[in-house]
């Protein structure tokens, strides 16, 4: 399991790492009855404080994402996550947004950064043209 953890974003730290568990769910990248790597194990792999992994598993668990079983683990639960279409467009938005001004305060043009992104999603082989 991968994630990326910024701290000069504006949501915290447990909420970011509650959405990327989210989204790793829903895409397949993590599968139901999966373990989760230990609340020490992964806060040592992000750099943070213990208490926060603790804080993302524990509201992962209220929302029925994750169950914990004592003694083993935290694991996907079973039933499957999926992201609303709007909230998706949400997310990429707010994404996009930051990228864009990232990319203006390095002086990129718009044509080369429509470039970059071409060319990423080729790499990816991202591109599911789906037409949203």
């Amino acid at each position: 399991m991968f994630l990326k953890i910024d701290p000069s974003r504006g949501d915290p730290i447990y909420r970011q790492i509650m959405d990327q568990i989210k989204y790793s769910i829903a895409s397949g990248a993590l599968r139901p009855g999966e373990r989760l790597p230990s609340v020490r194990q992964l806060s040592l792999d992000l750099g943070v404080n213990p208490t926060t992994i603790v804080k993302a598993y524990t509201e992962l668990e209220h929302e029925g994402v994750v169950h914990t079983r004592r003694g083993m683990g935290t694991f996907v639960s079973e039933a499957p996550v999926e992201i609303a279409d709007h909230r998706k467009l949400e997310i990429l938005d707010r994404l996009a947004e930051r990228l864009v001004v990232e990319a203006v305060q390095l002086g990129v043009s718009a044509e080369r950064l429509t470039r970059i992104l071409t060319d990423v999603i080729a790499r990816m082989g991202a591109d599911n043209s789906t037409g949203d």
